[in-house]
């Protein structure tokens, strides 16, 4: 497919005036702001085609345009080709996802209790946590398990949040809990079992906050990057891209993490990429070698799940690591990305914490 690059000064008023004259050409257009790029998509135009090649030739005599190149191995907004560069995502004043940061996100899996998140909360930001997770909807395997404590939990992470500074992350599960959910969190997290809600991932890519895209556990890669296209398409180029582990055979870990999708997703797009090491193993001795590998993978950052209770948590408790273990685990992986590239930023970032 077709994808313009504009030119960063080009005013709204402007791009909206293409947009018609494209319109009236017959031609359909998506736009999104990705990093510090404005991209223009034409779905309905192969660059190679006669029609394409006119069209191409029309673009380039454009003012407004920057350039033009044709995706063709990936989803075209979300394409490394359509930005040219790794983007970095802003999710708050003091922090932003990618542009060479390392970014730890951190927390319980579920939000129980007021004590239980503000202790958590305040641990993982000691020990070096930039985001805090937690999950208010909680969607389970079993309709008996644990379902969360819904939008109390919601006001415990806004409680969370302004006592730590921390932004929050947390998964928005139905349609109509966007608006309660983007009121409180910095990233909204749509979780494996939703990574093709297309409806849902509308719904969030509307509010123009930053999206955390789990990729579903039988999702291949192309799967996945299309489910962030439809959020790109929307318009919301804030989209972090999130590995959890997939589905195969044996049953000794919860998932397999695919961590060749690290690199493969980031040769392929220029999203940002997260590994959940927590919920790919379902086990806590084997959160810290999956991290590391995730770090030395290429990954943008990692998320992990705390919780002081360990195996008493009402979800997942089997495999949260305690905050001492984070904090070993940050020290160790930045000591790690530093003997990788000692002069890079990744590893600066990762030993600094907040």
């Amino acid at each position: 497919m077709i994808v313009a690059r504009l030119h960063p000064d080009v005013q709204l008023d402007e791009r909206s005036r293409l947009t018609s004259a494209w319109r009236h050409r017959g031609h359909r257009s998506f736009h999104c702001r990705a990093g510090r790029h404005t991209l223009v998509t034409f779905p309905d135009l192969a660059a190679a085609s006669p029609e394409g090649r006119e069209f191409v030739d029309l673009l380039h005599a454009t003012s407004a345009v920057a350039s033009v190149v044709d995706s063709t191995d990936a989803p075209p907004l979300g394409s490394l080709a359509a930005t040219g560069e790794p983007s970095a995502v802003r999710v708050s004043d003091d922090c932003t996802v990618g542009g060479g940061r390392f970014t730890w996100i951190a927390g319980p899996c579920a939000v129980e209790s007021e004590a239980q998140l503000l202790g958590v909360a305040r641990a993982v930001r000691e020990r070096g946590a930039h985001l805090l997770r937690g999950g208010a909807f909680k969607p389970r395997t079993s309709p008996y398990a644990f379902q969360g404590i819904g939008k109390d939990g919601l006001d415990l992470l806004r409680e969370a949040s302004a006592e730590t500074g921390l932004g929050v992350v947390t998964e928005v599960v139905d349609a109509a809990h966007v608006e309660a959910v983007a009121e409180v969190a910095h990233v909204l997290q749509i979780g494996a079992r939703n990574a093709q809600n297309f409806a849902l991932l509308h719904e969030v890519a509307l509010t123009g906050r930053p999206v955390l895209l789990k990729r579903g556990f039988g999702c291949t890669v192309p799967e996945w990057l299309n489910g962030a296209e439809y959020l790109l398409a929307a318009g919301n180029g804030k989209v972090l891209l999130c590995e959890r582990g997939v589905r195969a055979h044996g049953d000794s870990t919860r998932f397999t993490l695919d961590i060749s999708a690290v690199p493969l997703a980031k040769r392929l797009s220029h999203l940002p990429v997260i590994v959940d090491p927590s919920h790919a193993c379902g086990r806590s001795d084997l959160v810290a070698p999956l991290a590391a590998a995730a770090a030395a993978a290429g990954a943008d950052g990692v998320m992990v799940d705390v919780d002081g209770a360990g195996h008493t948590a009402l979800c997942d408790g089997e495999q949260a690591i305690t905050p001492d273990a984070f904090g070993a685990l940050v020290e160790r992986t930045g000591r790690m990305l530093h003997s990788l590239d000692p002069a890079g930023p990744d590893a600066a970032r990762a030993l600094a914490g907040r």
